[in-house]
């Protein structure tokens, strides 16, 4: 087999690249996957590699399961393809016995629990929302090796705010990490910390990994954090036979701890090293790619995609009045490709936050289509295809080997819920779905002759590797879950400013990240590209949203760009005119009592029922919007109009923290509170 055979020059390259350091800068769509296992294969065949020695990372399992598929048809079974965590979790299970002594702790799936433990223990009685919240910013801490008695400079650095006050974050981080040591668990970033420890601190340890790991390969390098990158540079031992594949216009997940820094900057660490640019874009129509070249046109890593497929249709930009109006003209858009021989498996609707499917849900059962949420549990955790693998299972132990393999699963998984039409929608239509998609890969598998327990063991591996078969279903997913996917039609909606970017996006690096964001989406789709906003959120609301800053001039419906200062507007602040208390008249200098608009340490006069009226409706708000309450508005915002009292929308706005976007979305609601108390007044 001619490993190369079929390559484009630029993936030719990165095969022939056999031996390290590489740096592969791999544009979306371009074949990175393809270009990276083939060389593999041919370092393999030709190179003289052997393929124990080859670590191939990756962030996801079913990446890592994709990435051994592949080697497979190559010729190279042998090659380890692991994520971080399941290579050094399985390197610490080995050792541990050996160089520590016991067993090998057991591992933490959830924060949670042991946090609302900590939290109990320091008697606050926080929800469950919060503590999600909490946990993420422990991860955070723990992948950028910040200590919880360092969290709180730390994090004012690197301008994060912490769903809690920092003191209170800082105690739950500690007694966290009390626990977990307590009862011998780790969680996913104590498994890479303490793998690298042990490899640094037992000499023996080290020489029998980097003995058996000579060839490394990592993919996704622009989402690698600073505690994945001491691991790698832990295993490597300062050999530099490295290749790692990326694209930092990619990078949407910096809140996470993940930087483009060690892949924008790979050439400065290992110089000579091999860069190779991977430009031609085999996904999507030179439509699309043109879409995406264009928003990502003033990046400072600008990588100009160049189209490889036949023309197609333009991207349609779709202005609604309201959100219900966006969801339904959605939904009938999506009929109409459906109508039109587009299988629902191959359309996609993408949101910036999870609380924006609700509408789309409501609109494709009242419509008839059917959807799949995606990020919600794994197909192969989901009880039905449990129950569905525990009695195929069961059968294929007293398996008759003259028993055709597709009646036999289609019996058993009648039993369980299975019919030949699917239900209308809802629950029984998901479950319908699982059942079938189950049944369908039955058949496939009976075409090539395959019995029963060679199906069940099928079902095993793609259970390890979370390859779940297709499903048929129009995919509901938030920009983030949808990295990595690709489908023949993608609808991005809710295009607005304050959404995408999203409302809290202040700072340089923040926007720019949301514009990532927006590309990613974008080169999501193979065809048929759909951009929509509405400009309201409900039919009773003024419509005063405006489209996203992104798409300015790249729509038929947007204005031209206007020009934008090169900064935010934080040097204009500065030059304001001073903020007067307006109790005792000094100027004031914090943030915080400019928000106010006196001193912190004047009287404050306001209404108690007025500001814990205003947190219990924020706490709601937060809730069904699956936001930290943080993001609706700070406790000191919350200060600040229960001691005014507004009663106008200019009165809101002059507060500092409400804006038109925050005034538009919550605006109603804090009057309508404001004007109740002056009534009881």
């Amino acid at each position: 087999m001619d490993v190369l055979e079929g390559l484009d020059p630029e993936q030719r390259e990165v095969a022939l690249a056999v031996r390290g350091p590489v740096c592969v800068l791999a544009g979306a769509g371009t074949g990175k996957t393809r270009a990276i296992t083939h060389r593999i294969a041919h370092a393999v065949q030709d190179g003289g590699v052997d393929p124990q020695s080859v670590l191939a990372v990756t962030f996801t399992t079913r990446a890592a399961g994709e990435l051994k598929q592949r080697l497979r048809g190559l010729g190279a079974p042998g090659v380890q393809a692991r994520t971080f965590h399941a290579a050094a979790l399985r390197q610490l299970t080995y050792f541990w016995p050996r160089v520590i002594g016991g067993d090998p702790p057991q591992v933490v799936e959830s924060k949670l629990p042991l946090l609302i433990e900590a939290a109990r223990l320091l008697r606050r009685n926080p929800d469950r929302a919060e503590l999600r919240d909490v946990a993420a910013e422990i991860e955070w801490a723990k992948v950028t090796q910040v200590a919880p008695e360092d969290y709180p400079a730390a994090a004012v650095k690197a301008r994060r705010t912490p769903p809690v006050p920092a003191d209170q974050l800082v105690r739950l981080y500690e007694g966290y990490e009390n626990l977990r040591r307590t009862r011998h668990l780790v969680d996913f970033e104590t498994i890479l910390e303490l793998t690298a420890a042990v490899m640094t601190e037992h000499r023996e340890v080290a020489a029998q990994i980097r003995g058996q790991y000579r060839y490394f390969v990592v993919d996704e390098y622009q989402d690698v954090n600073p505690l994945q990158k001491l691991l790698l540079d832990t295993w490597l031992g300062g050999r530099d036979d490295l290749c790692v594949v990326g694209d930092p216009n990619q990078t949407i997940y910096s809140f996470t701890g993940a930087t483009p820094h060690y892949l924008s900057n790979f050439a400065v660490e290992h110089p000579g090293a091999t860069v190779v640019r991977l430009v031609r874009d085999y996904r999507s129509t030179p439509e699309v790619v043109t879409l995406a070249n264009r928003i990502m046109s003033k990046s400072v890593h600008r990588l100009d995609l160049v189209a490889q497929r036949p023309p197609g249709p333009q991207p349609v930009f779709s202005e609604y009045d309201d959100e219900p109006a966006e969801a339904l003209g959605v939904a009938l858009t999506v009929k109409k490709l459906m109508a039109d021989g587009v299988p629902t498996r191959e359309i996609a609707v993408l949101f910036r936050i999870n609380a924006q499917s609700e509408a789309y849900e409501q609109a494709f059962t009242d419509a008839g289509v059917p959807y799949l949420l995606r990020g919600a549990e794994r197909f192969f955790e989901r009880p039905e295809v449990r129950q569905a693998v525990v009695l195929l299972r069961g059968a294929a132990r007293s398996a008759n080997d003259a028993e055709p393999l597709a009646p036999a699963v289609h019996a058993i998984l009648a039993g369980i819920g299975l019919s030949h039409e699917p239900p209308a929608g809802g629950t029984a239509r998901a479950k319908w779905e699982s059942l079938n998609a189950l049944a369908e890969l039955a058949e496939d598998m009976a075409a090539t002759g395959a019995d029963l327990p060679r199906f069940v063991a099928e079902l095993e591996r793609r259970a390890s590797e979370q390859h779940a078969p297709p499903l048929e279903g129009v995919t509901l997913a938030s920009l983030h879950a949808a990295k990595g996917l690709e489908w023949d039609a993608v609808f991005l909606v809710g295009a607005t400013d304050g959404m995408i970017p999203i409302v809290y996006a202040e700072t340089p690096e923040q926007i720019e990240e949301e514009r990532r964001l927006l590309y990613v989406g974008v080169t999501r789709a193979r065809e048929h590209l759909h951009i929509s906003w509405a400009l309201a959120r409900t039919p009773e609301a003024r419509r005063v949203r405006r489209p996203s800053r992104f798409l300015d001039g790249l729509s038929p419906r947007t204005a031209p760009p206007v020009p934008r200062p090169e900064r935010p507007a934080a040097p204009r602040r500065a030059m304001a005119a001073p903020i007067g208390c307006r109790v005792c008249g000094r100027t004031l200098a914090l943030a915080a009592e400019q928000k106010l608009g006196r001193c912190a340490t004047c009287p404050a006069h306001y209404d108690e029922a007025l500001l814990e009226g205003l947190k219990s409706w924020r706490a709601g708000v937060a809730k069904e919007t699956k936001v930290p309450t943080y993001v609706v508005f700070t406790d000191v915002t919350l200060q600040a109009i229960a001691e005014r009292v507004p009663t106008t929308e200019e009165e809101l706005l002059s507060i500092a923290g409400i804006g038109r976007v925050k005034l538009d979305r919550y605006g109603q609601a804090v009057l309508e509170l404001c004007r109740k108390v002056g009534e009881d007044g």
